[in-house]
């Protein structure tokens, strides 16, 4: 572990248990590095262990949505709740997943701007208005997303991924977590 700060000023686990060692260096081969939100709940085995099991089975799991429609949501979500860390972290894998420089910024700024499929563009807004008015939601918005070809399940792991990004962004912004550099950077083409 770096002397990098993270986030709040928490001991970490030292020395790291074995799994957890072995998790961060595969981090570090396959991203150059640990992201710093890893190293944020590296105090504590069962949070960290949570956190990342949860994350892998809704950006990684099996899902009819792509890798990057959900590093999509995680970016309209960030962008709404301003959250620092996601948008950036999140905005790199966006560039990285479309081969498009541009689109995370697009999506960060105003997604609706950025060059969307009409289904992209519909995932969005329920992600969107879940994050700001998730009581007001009907089966009006629902069916909207089945009209784009989503189904029932891809409507759920949708909602799980904006709520996730929900609760993510605010602990990242309640406890000042800073993105990595290297994420700046990454696919710039």
């Amino acid at each position: 572990m770096t002397d990098q700060p993270t986030a709040l000023n928490l001991p970490q686990m030292d020395p790291l248990p074995e799994d957890t060692a072995r998790y961060f260096d595969i981090c570090v081969e396959k991203l150059g590095f640990v992201p710093n939100v890893l190293r944020a709940y590296a105090f504590d085995k069962a949070k960290l262990d949570a956190f990342t099991a949860l994350y892998n089975d809704l950006m990684l799991g099996d899902s009819a949505l792509t890798k990057l429609e959900r590093e999509m949501i995680a970016v309209a979500v960030s962008a709404e709740n301003r959250c620092f860390y996601c948008l950036v972290a999140h905005g790199a894998a966006v560039r990285a997943l479309s081969g498009d420089p541009a689109l995370g910024e697009q999506i960060a700024m105003n997604y609706r701007m950025a060059s969307l499929t009409p289904r992209q563009r519909a995932m969005l807004d329920f992600a969107v208005l879940m994050t700001k008015a998730s009581a007001t939601i009907e089966e009006s918005d629902r069916q909207a997303l089945r009209d784009h070809g989503l189904q029932d399940r891809d409507i759920w792991d949708l909602a799980a991924v904006a709520s996730f990004f929900n609760m993510s962004n605010r602990m990242a912004s309640a406890i000042a977590m800073q993105p990595n550099p290297d994420y700046h950077s990454q696919a710039r083409g």
